[in-house]
Formats: C-alpha cells, sequence, structure tokens
C-alpha cells in the first residue's frame, strides 16, 4: 500500500467506528468480517450472471437493427453508465438480443478493457444491452441490494481475487464460472441499504469536492493560454500605442511590432539516416518532448529508423494533421522524429522561445485551421506552402526576452497551482476508494452514521 493510501486507511478508521465483534471469513483478501456477517458466493445471491452476445449469437435472427445503446467497458465509470457516440448512435450495425437487455438493478461487470470496472443499471438504462466486453450480474433482490453488491464488486479486493482466478494475466479470460465464485461480504438485507445509502451521502460530498477542484483545474488552464497568447500578441504594456495589423486573427498589434513572413523564418529540411538518436515526439499540451518520456503514445516505433527525421534544438516541427489542435512547437531535444511530421531549421536571430510560446498560442490554432487542407477535422492538413504564407508579429528582441520571461514566471505559479489542485483529486479519489472498501467489507460501521 502506498503512502496516500495508508494515511487515507488510517483517517478512515480513526473517523468511524469499528464493528463490536469480528470474525474469520475464510478468505484471504477479506480477512475479518463483523461476526453477524456471512460470506457467500455471487451465483448464490444472484438471479443469473451472463457475457454479452458474442460468436455465432451476432447472426442470431433474434437480432433486429434498431440503433439501441450497447454499453461497452469504456462506458462504466465510477459505479455508472455514461454513455458515448460510440454506444449511442442509431447505427443499423448494432444488434438487438431480447435475453442481453438490461433491467433496473442490474450490475454490468467488464471482463475487458480497464479489470472490474463495473456500473448499476439505473430506470432510464433499462432496454439497453451488454456488450461483448462485459457480464450482466441480476441479483436476487430477496437477498442482495444491487446498489451494495454493485459497490463491492469495485473494491481492489474482488478484482484481485478475479484476476488470479482468470486465466491469463488480464480479465479477458473472465467468464460466467469464474465471477459465480467471488466471494462477497453479505450482511442481511437492512444492513446493505444502510451501507449502500452511506456511501451514496458520503462518495456525493467526495464527487463534488472532485469536480469543484477539476473545474479550478480547467479554468487555470484557460487563465495560462490566455495569458501566454495575449502576451505575445499584444505585448506587456496597456499604455504602448496600437495599430491594425490588417490580420483578423489577431486584430490590433503594438505599433512598434514588425510583421514577417513564417518562410523568411525558416527553410523546411528533411535530414535522414540518424538512427542512433533519441525518438521524439510533438505533443499539443507539451511541444516537442522525448517519446519514451510519456507512456501515453500508443504509435508504435518502426525497428528500422533510418527515415526518421533529425532534429536540431531550435528546430520546428509540425504535424501536418494536428497543426490544428496545437501539435507543434520549437524543439528543445537534438533528436528524430517521423517521417510524417515537417521540420524546420531556423534561419532567424529572433528568441526561439518566443516563437514557441507564439506559434503554440491559443489564438493560432483557428489560423491552422483556416489554411489546412481537406473536408473534415480527422483529415485536415497543414501543408508547408500554406504554413510559410503566414504573417507573424514580433516585437524587439529585448522586448521579446521580456515577455518570455513573465510568461516563464506565470506559467509556473499557474502550474504550481494545478498540480496542487491534482493531487487533491488524488487525494480524494484515494479516500473514496478506501472508504468504499471499508464500508463494504465491514472494517467500519456505519449503521448509525445514515440519517
Amino acid at each position: 500500500m502506498n503512502e496516500a493510501a495508508t494515511s487515507t486507511a488510517v483517517e478512515i478508521g480513526s473517523r468511524w467506528k469499528p464493528y463490536p465483534v469480528y470474525k474469520d471469513s475464510g478468505v484471504e483478501w477479506l480477512g475479518e468480517i463483523p461476526v453477524h456477517w456471512e460470506v457467500k458466493r455471487l451465483r448464490f445471491i444472484a438471479n443469473s450472471i451472463q457475457t454479452g452476445p458474442f460468436g455465432s449469437q451476432l447472426h442470431s435472427e433474434e437480432y433486429v437493427t434498431d440503433g439501441t445503446p450497447i454499453i461497452n467497458p469504456a462506458n462504466l465509470q465510477n459505479g455508472k453508465i455514461v454513455p458515448d457516440s460510440n454506444c449511442t448512435v442509431d447505427d443499423p450495425t448494432l444488434w438487438r438480443l431480447s435475453r442481453h437487455e438490461l433491467r433496473q438493478g442490474d450490475v454490468v461487470f467488464a471482463r475487458r478493457g480497464e479489470m472490474g470496472r463495473c456500473a448499476l443499471v439505473t430506470e432510464n438504462e433499462e432496454g439497453w444491452l451488454c456488450g461483448t466486453g462485459s457480464l450482466t450480474v441480476r441479483p436476487d433482490t430477496n437477498t442482495c441490494h444491487p446498489p451494495y453488491l454493485n459497490l463491492v464488486l469495485s473494491i481492489r479486493g474482488i478484482k484481485d481475487w478475479l484476476s488470479l482466478e482468470s486465466v491469463g494475466s488480464t480479465m479477458e479470460n473472465l467468464n460466467t464460472e469464474i465471477l459465480s465464485r467471488a466471494p462477497i461480504p453479505n450482511p442481511s438485507l437492512s444492513e446493505q441499504c444502510l451501507i449502500a445509502s452511506f456511501l451514496d451521502r458520503e462518495t456525493a460530498h467526495i464527487d463534488t469536492l472532485m469536480a469543484k477542484k477539476e473545474r479550478l483545474i480547467e479554468l487555470l488552464t484557460e487563465k495560462r493560454s490566455a495569458l501566454i497568447s495575449h502576451a505575445v500578441t499584444k505585448g506587456l504594456d496597456p499604455t504602448v500605442p496600437m495599430k491594425d495589423s490588417d490580420e483578423e486573427w489577431i486584430g490590433e498589434i503594438p505599433a512598434h511590432w514588425i510583421p514577417k513572413k513564417i518562410k523568411y523564418l525558416f527553410r523546411q529540411t528533411k535530414r535522414q539516416n540518424y538512427a542512433d538518436l533519441t525518438v521524439l515526439s510533438v505533443y499539443r499540451d507539451y511541444g516537442i518532448i522525448e517519446k519514451e518520456s510519456r507512456d501515453d503514445n500508443h504509435n508504435r516505433t518502426p525497428e528500422n529508423l533510418d527515415t526518421y527525421q533529425l532534429v536540431n534544438v531550435g528546430d520546428l516541427v509540425i504535424n501536418k494533421m494536428k497543426a490544428w489542435q496545437g501539435s507543434l512547437g520549437m524543439s528543445g531535444h537534438h533528436g528524430i522524429t517521423s517521417p510524417d511530421y515537417v521540420v524546420y531549421a531556423p534561419e532567424h536571430d529572433e528568441n526561439s522561445r518566443f516563437l514557441h510560446y507564439l506559434l503554440r498560442a491559443e489564438a493560432m490554432a483557428d489560423v491552422y485551421r483556416s489554411i489546412s487542407n481537406g473536408i473534415r477535422p480527422s483529415q485536415w492538413r497543414l501543408e508547408p506552402e500554406n504554413f510559410e504564407k503566414l504573417v507573424i508579429f514580433l516585437p524587439p528582441l529585448s522586448e521579446q526576452a521580456q515577455i518570455c520571461t513573465f510568461i516563464g514566471v506565470e506559467y509556473r505559479r499557474l502550474e504550481h497551482l494545478i498540480t496542487q489542485a491534482q493531487k487533491l483529486i488524488s487525494y480524494l479519489n484515494e479516500y473514496r476508494t478506501a472508504l468504499i472498501s471499508a464500508a463494504v467489507t465491514g472494517k467500519i460501521d456505519v449503521r448509525e452514521e445514515v440519517v
């Protein structure tokens, strides 16, 4: 258990009291449970457990093409079903089979994707379908409260047990037989209802706090983007004389700033056969970085890197397909990058950092979009000949340096605030997870906590 999780568990243990008497549950991961609780295999408290349709069922005459939403593991988030365009679009390829329709009170459990995601089906989701990557558990409501079961199935102990029982290291081989054997802590039905009500109230408070912090991060990020964009297009002195730039995207500029076309600042180059250098990637949020520094880039690097392009410090690198999203920047690294990108060598004495901020400024996204070719976003391409015609406006070098210093200071200040908010969200998420686990495994007694 990491330090954050340990401190979270200690806080939970000190805030709520334990049950008076415990006994051994006989389940290693569960440990001791209240003396009046039982442990039951899932099959004894569920009316049915079944997988989503797959195999020969996909061609069954029982199907009709009515566009009914299909719920996949990605739609299961924080115990709830969160639909998206991939599951709700009225698509004739989405098939419906009556026995896979979800009912209110069902629990959908992921056997693919992120291990053990689960969600409770509400009245609004009745009639939707369980996808091939999930299983549906239909609780026996005479002995099992559906919201309580959904909470139990979400905890780490269940997921770890299922992972060990499944063949392989992922949930790909999880089936109904394995899930049916899962040990479930089982207090009385009335106590299950109390625990679920308690957790519904407490997690709602936590979720509200997390939502506020997430909104704060959005506002700080927007402020940071706006600050940079204003500094590199209007300068720092609000009293300086302004003039019309004759460019719609920027409007008025400081009167002493000089217009320059991109083609006079950079020269396109394609230097190859440097396969031994570090592979670089272009990120919308970070600019040019070493590819291996991130674990969220799933584009496979080929074995033969001879066609990859040399990038020197100060070079401008552009992802033509995503320039309109901000995927470009001045490189602070020496390495190689995709042959599909455009690399420009500098032919100027301007401040490279200022150019980096300017070319990645919020206001530039619409500019790149307007000069890109293509009929839809996924096909928009910023061709070099269009980019090189672009006019930008530059202050004197001394002012460029001042603006960069200002942006650096403000960026670090806002980044610190964003990081602090992210840490709090992480802690609250740890707390939420630990609280659910403590309540549904009987480590805390919440019977008197429900108002």
